[in-house]
């Protein structure tokens, strides 16, 4: 195992190839964000192909280029309020409060020694286009109610990915973005509440808006636990395995190399 480990790593991620330094940059944030989660108690865990990658490679997938953690949306509103005031000036909180032309309903932060691009272009007028690590609010409410807000959204990143006058589209965006989390998630999430009392929620995953519906179970994820990654112990579910199986299948079996698809587009560091 440990030379089929070294033999990807030589393959797809080097000491001082590009990606790898990406990959320490994105662990600088996320090591800078994790201090912070622990000053002021707040419960995040490794997710997606970061925890893959912890469970499968004790570190980054080889071939992987973004960094996912999760938390519950109370833990992450606060995150949002302390984040701005605790990050170092190399560092930068973005969300739809900090940068206006920013449209995910889940925050990144932002390393502002780099610049990079994603194939998708969505970043192309975004304040902050740093290397960065995703923060993904998770709540408690079901499957067929995520799927509707994913609804809600498509209409938004259709405009931004087909925009042929990119000032036109931000103003359509931003409105549909400004009605969704003013008006809709609002009173879903009351209406939820209401109804919470008849039908209990049991069912976790990504907050409104976030198109990833794939459902958590609150028994696999809680009490946390941690796992190494890249020489740190980090927070992780507390039953990562089944939580993977349920997401993934058989998460342990390599993909197929041949069709990996990268995010990113273009990549420079500034030191």
């Amino acid at each position: 195992m440990m030379m089929e480990k070294e033999i990807l790593r030589q393959r797809f991620n080097p000491d001082g190839s590009m990606l790898r330094r990406q990959q320490m940059r994105m662990l600088d944030i996320l090591l800078e964000v994790d201090k912070i989660c622990k000053k002021h108690d707040i419960k995040y865990w490794l997710s997606s192909g970061t925890l893959i990658g912890a469970l499968r490679h004790d570190g980054f997938i080889p071939w992987d280029d973004d960094l996912d953690i999760e938390m519950m949306r109370s833990d992450y509103l606060r995150l949002m309020e302390v984040l701005p005031k605790e990050l170092p000036d190399w560092l930068a909180l973005q969300n739809d409060k900090t940068d206006p032309n920013y449209f995910y309903c889940y925050a990144k932060v932002r390393d502002r020694r780099s610049r990079m691009l994603e194939q998708n272009r969505y970043d192309r007028m975004w304040k902050e286009q740093g290397i960065y690590i995703d923060i993904l609010p998770m709540e408690l409410h079901p499957i067929w109610l995520q799927k509707l807000t994913e609804k809600t959204i498509g209409h938004m990143y259709k405009i931004w990915r087909t925009s042929t006058d990119d000032a036109k589209a931000i103003k359509s965006v931003r409105r549909i973005f400004w009605l969704n989390n003013s008006v809709l998630y609002p009173c879903l999430r009351t209406l939820l509440h209401l109804t919470s009392f008849i039908f209990p929620l049991k069912t976790i995953t990504s907050g409104m808006g976030i198109p990833f519906h794939n459902p958590r179970y609150a028994d696999e994820i809680f009490p946390l636990t941690t796992h190494d990654f890249e020489g740190h112990q980090l927070p992780v579910p507390g039953n990562a395995d089944a939580h993977l199986r349920h997401l993934f299948g058989d998460y342990m079996q390599l993909p197929e190399l041949t069709k990996l698809a990268p995010h990113v587009g273009e990549l420079e560091f500034y030191e």
